[in-house]
């Protein structure tokens, strides 16, 4: 389903969903960005303690549990930029830009260190 929805077309369920029960008031910048960091929060809690292999195997045998965390987190960064006019493929695609130039491949394939330290 995700080849054939639009980001446009998500942000509008989440739109009509909220207007349906009047939520346009609780939702301000502050109180959106609380929800996407409570709700990480939440997907963070499956992995706390776990090894790489724990992780990894929580993905696989909690598949549910996590995509609803996931869902839960694009939920509120779709409604703050439905909100608040954010183009988000416009703006992923300027941030790819600029990590692709913090992030040469030849420098940064590889490795995990920040652009700083390569």
């Amino acid at each position: 389903m995700d080849s054939k929805t639009t980001i446009d077309n998500l942000k509008n369920k989440v739109k009509k969903f909220c207007e349906d029960r009047d939520w346009d008031n609780f939702h301000n910048p502050k109180d959106l960005a609380i929800g996407i960091i409570t709700e990480s929060s939440e997907l963070l809690e499956h992995f706390r303690f776990k090894s790489n292999e724990e992780s990894e195997s929580i993905i696989r045998t909690n598949k549910d549990g996590i995509s609803e965390e996931l869902s839960d987190i694009f939920y509120f960064v779709l409604r703050l930029a439905q909100k608040y006019d954010i183009d988000l493929s416009e703006e992923l695609d300027k941030k790819l830009k600029k990590n692709t130039e913090k992030y040469p491949i030849e420098k940064s394939k590889g490795s995990n260190k920040k652009y700083g330290e390569l």
